[in-house]
């Protein structure tokens, strides 16, 4: 038995849609970020105390493997994301600062 939205509110599921999936990107792009930072500080830490050493020809030949993956997954959200929606943006954008 399938339900289904009554034409009144009908006008406001595109509207909110949007809204929500830009609040959660949002949310988790925000967190992504705070974690990537703290990584990169431990990183720091680590190797101003000499328990770790990195060269740059590591890091950039780690850099060559992830990097690929990586823009691979963002060109494949591009076309699942409604990026182009203004109430995409507006929750994108609350998101990011209130998350």
């Amino acid at each position: 038995m399938p339900t289904y939205v009554p034409p009144e509110i009908a006008w406001i599921v595109p509207l909110a849609v949007p809204f929500v999936i830009g609040l959660l990107v949002g949310l988790i792009l925000k967190r992504t970020v705070k974690l990537a930072f703290a990584i990169i500080a431990l990183a720091i830490i680590l190797v101003v105390t000499g328990f770790v050493s990195f060269t740059f020809q590591d890091i950039f030949d780690n850099a060559m493997k992830i990097l690929p993956k990586i823009i691979d997954l963002g060109s494949s959200l591009q076309n699942v994301l409604p990026y182009s929606s203004i109430t995409f943006i507006i929750g994108l954008a609350l998101g990011l600062w209130k998350g």
